[in-house]
């Protein structure tokens, strides 16, 4: 069920009437609604992929439970074996399962001997990089010994299936999101509020920036052929707003939707094209895979407290999986390591914390060297966005080429329309840049107004998400990942 369809429309109020008029002052009911109301989110899209979400909770469950009863380490290390041979295994089968066979029969044919694909047309079931990630999480953290495991199971699923973020995160810890389905809950008006904002916010940067950005977008690398250098940078632009918007849309939208239900989400975007160097980039670009990675992967091998040579693949492994995780596909790795490339002078400098606040703190506008810094850093991200957003590594290859010939200096060749998005985009670095101190950026915004003005500026929101929404439904980016 897509966040932007009039599905999920009738879907939202009914289950929140349910939740605070029918399960009030009852947490297990509240809990065991909020599992039933998961199933039938993920189970709107393709009822048969239920079996794994279940079977990836089922998994997770007992296996946590039982490294606990045990101080055994070579049990406990069985146990967590089959949790991440499962969950993996998984993963792996249904994400990269055509890639791995058809690289192999590639390889064969370079040298000579080619041999039969054996592809199957094997169907991605939508969000399972991200929760067998959440699931997988909670069973490491019990092995750590840094949380208990919970017999709960009806919290537990909650947990795992949470719709707002079932789908397209932010991936949650365990340690932050479990212990919330054993507190209370009790309707607050204000946060309700707060929600409503927040998920406002999301559907105007997916439905008015990121979905219009894609219509031109797609059409310039869809035929990129047929288009100038100055038209293909351009696009690569339209694409960097268009995931911006398409994805941190979706992590508002699901932040504010659990904010609804009394849950409070980790922040997943924090205004990353402001991002002074890629390192600060990474710190606030889908924050939750990206800390994922840091204590799943990067400190258990070492992190950053060895030796260079160690620091370097450390990073390096960092990033490819990082690419890996995106798709099946070169571009994505190739993605991966050119910002490996970006980030290791930083860290090898040890210059990669030397930007954690907030950019142009205190202050109206930016220094001349933040200024500099943000541009440079956004023109690197494009790099990384047009191998990303690329058909193939040839593809890529091909846009760079007509971006660096004298093409880039012709004017683009777009349609008239197309200009309609500055303004659009404008208005949303304005606004994103006033509320940058903030969870979102109209959090702040109209609060201390007279009411009748507050209101006419949510009105004109949703008149703006009205007029430059699009009337069939689009999914959202992440989906495919």
């Amino acid at each position: 069920m897509l966040f932007n369809s009039i599905d999920f429309a009738v879907f939202l109020p009914l289950v929140f009437l349910l939740y605070w008029f029918l399960a009030k002052d009852n947490r297990k009911f509240q809990n065991l609604l909020i599992v039933l109301s998961s199933f039938f989110f993920y189970g709107f899209w393709d009822w048969r992929f239920l079996n794994l979400l279940l079977a990836s909770i089922l998994i997770d469950y007992f296996v946590a439970i039982l490294i606990e009863k045990t101080d055994v380490p070579s049990k406990r290390k069985v146990l967590l074996f089959t949790s991440l041979f499962f969950n993996l295994g998984l993963l792996g089968f249904f994400k990269y399962y055509n890639f791995f066979i058809d690289n192999f029969c590639e390889a064969f044919t370079f040298f000579g001997n080619p041999i039969n694909k054996s592809s199957l047309q094997i169907i991605l079931p939508v969000g399972i990089s991200f929760y067998t990630f959440q699931t997988l999480s909670y069973t490491l953290d019990v092995y750590r010994r840094k949380i208990n495991s919970t017999n709960d199971f009806i919290a537990f699923a909650a947990y795992v299936s949470f719709f707002p973020q079932l789908v397209a995160g932010p991936i949650e810890r365990a340690s932050n999101l479990l212990p919330q389905f054993f507190k209370n809950r009790t309707f607050d008006y204000s946060k309700a509020v707060d929600g409503l904002k927040q998920m406002l916010w999301g559907f105007i940067k997916k439905m008015v920036i990121a979905d219009n950005c894609a219509v031109f977008a797609n059409d310039i690398f869809n035929h990129s052929a047929d288009y100038s250098g100055s038209t293909l940078l351009l696009g690569a632009v339209f694409f960097a707003f268009q995931i911006y918007g398409d994805f941190s849309g979706y992590s508002d939208i699901a932040i504010g939707c659990a904010r609804l239900f009394g849950f409070d989400l980790m922040k997943n975007f924090n205004f990353p094209y402001f991002s002074r160097d890629i390192a600060e980039f990474w710190r606030r670009w889908h924050i939750s895979l990206t800390t994922w990675f840091r204590d799943y992967v990067y400190v258990p091998l070492g992190g950053s407290r060895a030796s260079t040579w160690t620091k370097i693949r450390n990073t390096l492994i960092v990033f490819l999986l990082s690419g890996f995780w995106h798709g099946a596909n070169w571009t994505f790795i190739v993605w991966g390591a050119l910002n490996a490339l970006f980030f290791l002078p930083l860290l090898l400098s040890n210059k990669n914390r030397q930007n954690l606040g907030t950019v142009a703190e205190g202050k109206k506008f930016p220094s001349f060297k933040e200024f500099t810094g943000m541009l440079t850093t956004f023109l690197l991200v494009l790099v990384g966005w047009i191998f990303f957003r690329a058909e193939n590594i040839s593809h890529a290859i091909e846009i760079f080429s007509e971006i660096f010939s004298s093409s880039i200096l012709y004017i683009p060749e777009l349609p008239r329309k197309v200009f309609l998005l500055a303004p659009l985009i404008s208005i949303l670095l304005v606004i994103e840049w006033i509320g940058r101190n903030n969870p979102y950026p109209i959090y702040e915004t109209a609060k201390r107004w007279h009411w009748f003005f507050r209101w006419t500026f949510y009105a004109v929101l949703i008149f703006i998400l009205g007029m430059y929404m699009h009337t069939s439904e689009t999914p959202f980016i992440y989906f495919q990942f």
